[in-house]
């Protein structure tokens, strides 16, 4: 565990708030609000306030669901410097499943926005003493009295608690042990049910402290903070890794759209960007793949040297559509289409692919684009804070990888059963992804053990790779691969219908064209791996809030 007093993640705030005060911290995207570092503590102070009038103590649970903006940057930290657990909940999540959250988890306090309350049955969260809203702190009665907590009476508590003002020598929070519980984050998981992971203030600070010292954030780096807060990716470096530093965050509410998205880079000109595939594949699909498909410059393509020329052009165009100042794009989350990497590997694009899960906070392994990072690679893992081993790899060193360091939760709440399941006996925690070390250590991943498919003669097949393959396809939106209980492979494919449209195609020439794909596909493809049969699927599917398809909901389809 980390002890130095510089890693103590409560104190880690203290200092930026003390040491950026009149810095600007937070600005939700699209309107005037600004918040400084000292604006934002002075937020915190009244939220402690309202804490202790609430009746929480310490290791009380606080839940917060809604939409990204600075009231909720201010709620988390408020929590975990006034020594209660944070309980960050998906604002995608149903009311039911986030009921089920509130209660599992204890939550005594919860801090919602409008919209999401919208549906909730409060009858059903009778444990929780308040509920406030995330728009404009107005109280939703609960249990107790909502004079006692609404904003006014509680702007009347802080002047009378600082009578000569709240600034930057006033700021001090109580240390709290890294070893103390810090959050407790319930997975959004493709495979099932949610599982609430407990994650000590260690493993926060362990992801923070990568920030910091690898030089990827600093004291007035900017950000557009798309990636929902409540997701442990972008909690950890959007959001804990920028305050903690000095930056500047613009918090998006809206569906991060790529329309919404480059508006709002040209604007911003991001110092650094952090994305899952789906954002940067769509835009490659909308600005590169039309101009490389062109006569002129797809056969400049296969020149030596003007092809130089032209990559250069293109590497300049998308990173001027990203606001130009950014030093790199870290891609995470999910895994990249070997199309997309491969393109912008070959233009030289500054981007680079990191790997992590919620049990880590999420970070396991990273390689900066400027340090050497590696084509398909996600990295190596963090120097003195992560580590990494492949358990009973195959013949081709392909296994389970296995993690333990720093950033590792302490396990599931109240879920014994998936926590001693989760751990080797030797204390390595299971990731569920299948993988291979090369010479150097840096990590590629091959799939999800849970995926993984056996052929015929019990080959190994792994979907996602199959998947890629499909999705490069003209006219194809996504797709899923699954297995019949022959073994066959069918693909479920979701047609993108706005290019179907525009091409003037009929349903039947729609069937025709993805039956050609299919024989395309398949000739790139082992005999094992063959698809027997591609089906439409009528609209996207299902997925989580980091853009990974609910695979269990669709399993039973081709049975």
């Amino acid at each position: 565990m980390m002890t130095e007093e510089k890693y103590n993640f409560v104190k880690m705030y203290e200092r930026s708030f003390r040491e950026h005060w009149d810095l600007p911290a937070v600005t939700d995207y699209g309107t005037d609000v600004t918040l400084t570092y000292g604006q934002l503590a002075i937020n915190i102070e009244k939220l402690h306030i309202l804490f202790k009038e609430s009746g929480i103590k310490k290791d009380d649970k606080i839940a917060v669901m809604g939409k990204n903006n600075s009231n909720w940057v201010a709620v988390y930290l408020a929590a975990i410097t006034y020594g209660a657990i944070i309980v960050p909940i998906l604002q995608d999540f149903r009311a039911n499943d986030a009921i089920h959250i509130i209660n599992h988890s204890g939550s005594k306090l919860l801090f919602i926005s409008d919209i999401n309350i919208e549906g909730f049955d409060l009858d059903q969260i009778p444990n929780v003493l308040a509920a406030v809203s995330l728009n404009d702190w107005h109280p939703i009665s609960l249990s107790l009295n909502p004079k006692k907590i609404n904003y006014e009476a509680i702007a009347k508590k802080f002047k009378e608690k600082h009578p000569d003002g709240y600034w930057a020598k006033d700021v001090h929070f109580d240390e709290r042990s890294n070893d103390k519980i810090g959050s407790i984050n319930y997975t959004s998981g493709t495979t099932g049910f949610s599982k609430g992971v407990i994650m000590p203030l260690n493993g926060l600070a362990g992801n923070v402290r990568y920030g910091l010292e690898s030089g990827l954030v600093y004291a007035g780096s900017r950000f557009v903070t798309f990636l929902p807060l409540a997701h442990a990716y972008g909690c950890a470096f959007d959001f804990l890794s920028c305050l903690a530093a000095g930056g500047h965050e613009w918090l998006i509410g809206r569906t991060p759209s790529p329309k919404i998205l480059l508006k709002a880079f040209a604007e911003i000109k991001p110092t650094l960007i952090l994305s899952v595939p789906l954002i940067l594949e769509k835009i490659y699909k909308k600005m590169i793949v039309p101009q490389i498909q062109k006569a002129p410059v797809s056969w400049v393509l296969k020149v030596p040297f003007l092809d130089e020329i032209v990559c250069g052009k293109i590497r300049e165009q998308l990173v001027q559509a990203f606001g130009g100042e950014f030093r790199q794009i870290i891609i995470g989350g999910a895994p990249l289409n070997p199309e997309v990497e491969a393109f912008l590997n070959r233009i030289k694009f500054p981007m680079s692919v990191g790997y992590g899960m919620t049990e880590c906070a999420p970070l396991i392994t990273f390689t900066p684009y400027d340090q050497g990072s590696r084509l398909y690679s996600c990295g190596k893992p963090l120097a003195g804070i992560m580590e990494v081993k492949i358990l009973d790899p195959n013949s081709n060193g392909i296994g389970e990888v296995v993690t333990r360091g720093e950033n590792t939760m302490t396990g599931y709440y109240k879920n014994p059963q998936a926590t001693k399941e989760c751990f080797t006996k030797d204390g390595w925690l299971r990731t569920g992804d299948l993988g291979m070390l090369d010479e150097d250590g840096f990590l590629y991943i091959k799939g999800r053990c849970k995926t993984m498919l056996l052929g015929p003669s019990g080959q190994n097949i792994y979907p996602e790779e199959i998947e890629a393959k499909i999705n490069n396809m003209p006219f194809v939106l996504e797709s899923l691969v699954l297995q019949q209980e022959d073994t066959r492979l069918v693909a479920l494919v979701c047609p993108d219908y706005t290019e179907v449209d525009a091409s003037g195609m009929t349903r039947e020439q729609l069937n025709e064209y993805m039956e050609d794909a299919r024989k395309q596909v398949n000739s790139e493809l082992a005999a094992y791996e063959q698809i027997s049969i591609i089906k439409l699927y009528p609209h996207e599917f299902e997925k989580t809030p980091k853009k990974s398809i609910k695979r269990f909901l669709y399993t039973n389809m081709v049975k």
